[in-house]
């Protein structure tokens, strides 16, 4: 098995990981999936992607439609916006890739599409997007990707693994996607949330005990949550080093920007998850609404 033609919907801050690689591997078989304005934009303006200008190939969904592989990297809530392409895009032997973070995206495509078409993944990179500029570090582990209900590397699993080896961008096959998923969903909430709340870097994490108690109270509930759904994460702790001492992650990133951040994929998710399991989620609770307050401050709905 072998993925020929590969389709990327989304160009943000994780999809530009996979452009110029992709590019240069497959040529024209390999395309960014856009229309309308942004279509126009993107063939003027082009991205810069770690100082480098880049010019990818654009083609509309029914264009790109029958692709052997469907790369989603959009937003968490751009997900619903791009169901209709997606369920025209997808062929029978297409393999549809998600590389959000969380643990549902995959779910929500699998009731589109089918989950016979899933392969499981996450990302771990670190990447800041302004405008068409989008910047990440080159020594990421990049993309972690697995079959969910098998531990052996399947054909569509080595067919990614030999094209991403081809294309130089970092990857890693694990036999366990589930929970490695659930512990960057657990990293995520507890690292990404506090400081959106509270505007500090990541060394906060580490000099202050009162930053550090809201993250392990945040992590303690994803473990719990994690157990009732059968998978056993560990506690992650902060350490000095990991990361740059000022890092921003990205719903902080997007508060600062102005967006909409992505709490619903965080903690919304898990309270959902919780109440169906019927596991009390307070801080999580909390941090859902409080940043919430902070979106409706940012949009001048709230003073």
């Amino acid at each position: 098995m072998e993925f020929r033609t590969v389709a990327l919907i989304g160009a943000g801050a994780v999809g530009c990981f996979f452009i110029r690689g992709l590019s240069d591997v497959l040529g024209n078989n390999f395309c960014l999936v856009a229309d309308g304005e942004r279509a126009d934009r993107l063939r003027s303006q082009g991205l810069v992607i770690n100082g480098e200008q880049v010019f990818p190939n654009i083609r509309t969904p029914e264009e790109a439609a029958g692709a052997d592989l469907i790369l989603i990297a959009t937003k968490y809530n751009g997900l619903a916006v791009i169901m209709d392409d997606l369920r025209k895009m997808t062929a029978p032997h297409t393999t549809v890739v998600s590389t959000l973070n969380g643990v549902d995206s995959e779910e929500i495509l699998a009731e589109a599409i089918g989950e016979e078409h899933i392969l499981n993944a996450y990302m771990i990179v670190s990447s800041r997007r302004l405008g068409n500029r989008v910047d990440y570090n080159i020594d990421a582990r990049g993309i972690i990707f697995g079959e969910k209900n098998t531990p052996e590397k399947t054909p569509r699993a080595q067919a990614l693994d030999d094209l991403l080896n081809r294309a130089g961008i970092a990857h890693v096959f694990t036999p366990d996607i589930r929970t490695g998923q659930w512990q960057k969903f657990a990293v995520n909430i507890s690292n990404n949330l506090p400081q959106a709340i509270l505007g500090v870097g990541y060394e906060a994490y580490i000099e202050s005990e009162h930053v550090r108690f809201i993250h392990d109270q945040l992590q303690n509930e994803v473990i719990r949550v994690a157990a009732a759904q059968g998978i056993t994460i560990q506690y992650d702790e902060n350490k000095h080093g990991r990361v740059l001492p000022e890092a921003r992650f990205s719903t902080l990133q997007d508060l600062d920007a102005g967006r909409r951040t992505e709490i619903e994929m965080f903690a919304g998710v898990l309270m959902k998850k919780a109440a169906e399991s019927g596991i009390d989620v307070p801080y999580t609770t909390y941090t859902y609404h409080a940043i919430r307050a902070l979106e409706e401050k940012n949009e001048g709905l709230i003073r």
